[in-house]
């Protein structure tokens, strides 16, 4: 838990770096650019279907402004479902830069021995880590429907799930460049411990639910992320070199 929290105050102070703004400021840009998308695709589709129909509730002539009110109302409720999964899938894309940004500043020793990650695999890890987000979250709504009448059963369901998703996606992005990978391309023996994993994961998922945190959640929670693991693999190594 103290290592947890530590990480997590190191994480945030570390905001103002200038290469943790620039990775902010691309994710921020590139996930609100396809919700923007997403919103204009479902106006299209709305309007498109509303064409030449007849509503008796609306008055004459009033299907475009209320084609764009209903397009955005599912906008955003797209992006309060959806923001986690995207947001984490973008920043995937950039996950090198913030675990330099991070072992630069604390771990020099570490970034000198860090295999950079080609843009392919980086591409790779961003749609696993969305594809695992959508299919846990949508095998975990049967269960959450079932305790839905029960006020925090379904809440505490996909906090669970996503806390779980976002522990590893989070833990990940630091080990894969420092990991010796296995046959099949997947790291082997992530060092942070499950416990450790799952606490981050759930704070962060907490995190976005907060209007405007959600924006820099994923950021802080890789920065986090990235020191569990290098403090994991420190602590590893010393006691091989203890053994030895």
């Amino acid at each position: 838990m103290r290592s947890v929290l530590t990480a997590l105050v190191f994480a945030v102070g570390q905001l103002t770096d200038p290469a943790v703004l620039r990775v902010l400021a691309k994710t921020v840009m590139v996930t609100v650019l396809i919700f923007a998308a997403l919103g204009w695709a479902l106006w299209l589709a709305i309007s498109a279907g509303l064409q030449g129909a007849t509503l008796p509730f609306l008055p004459e002539d009033f299907e475009g402004p209320a084609a764009a009110a209903f397009a955005l109302f599912l906008g955003l409720v797209l992006f309060w479902l959806l923001f986690r999964v995207v947001a984490l899938a973008v920043l995937q894309l950039f996950a090198d830069e913030i675990v330099i940004a991070v072992e630069q500043r604390h771990y020099p020793e570490a970034a000198a021995r860090a295999k950079p990650l080609p843009f392919h695999r980086d591409l790779a890890n961003s749609l696993r880590s969305a594809g695992r987000a959508l299919l846990y979250n949508a095998l975990a709504a049967p269960v959450a429907a079932i305790l839905f009448f029960t006020v925090i059963g379904a809440p505490a369901v996909f906090l669970l799930v996503n806390a779980v998703l976002l522990g590893r996606e989070l833990t990940d992005m630091a080990w894969l460049r420092h990991c010796e990978l296995a046959s099949g391309g997947e790291a082997a023996g992530n060092p942070v411990s499950a416990l450790s994993r799952v606490l981050l994961g759930a704070v962060t998922a907490g995190l976005m639910l907060v209007p405007f945190v959600n924006l820099v959640a994923p950021v802080i929670g890789a920065a986090a992320g990235t020191h569990l693991t290098l403090g994991a693999l420190g602590r590893r190594e010393e006691e091989r070199q203890s053994i030895a």
